[in-house]
């Protein structure tokens, strides 16, 4: 299992084409479009920063309907937890002071992921490959 603390981050745009100009730019990134994984929402638009082979942290930019993009002041960025399965942190979060959002879900081919708020209501997602 990958033994990094964050295996995984979203950053919510608006316009993917304008985001990944802008990220080519400053990072000199090249991206990998993407179809939407597994049960993903319609028109879900993905755009890898990295191959998801990638041993380190790896995202990507999402263009998606119910998401709100960055606005300067406050962050809009998702981060993914690695769990064995999912399922077992998930359960574990409204315990905490938490709550689940959408109980763990297939991504397809790419695995699982629950999507959490911390008790200061901060989202998170929990990922696994069971």
């Amino acid at each position: 299992m990958n033994e990094n603390i964050i295996c995984w981050f979203e950053i919510y745009v608006k316009d993917i084409e304008r985001a990944k100009k802008f990220y080519t730019a400053v990072l000199g990134t090249k991206f990998s479009d993407s179809s939407a994984p597994g049960d993903s929402p319609e028109g879900m638009k993905m755009a890898f920063f990295s191959p998801m082979e990638n041993q380190g942290v790896s995202g990507a930019l999402i263009e998606m309907a119910g998401t709100k993009e960055g606005d300067g002041q406050c962050v809009n960025t998702m981060v993914y937890f690695p769990c064995q399965d999912c399922s077992i942190q998930e359960g574990r979060v409204a315990p905490a002071g938490g709550m689940v959002n959408r109980s763990k879900f297939s991504i397809g081919e790419f695995g699982f992921c629950s999507i959490c708020v911390d008790s200061e209501g901060n989202p998170f997602g929990l990922f696994s490959m069971e």
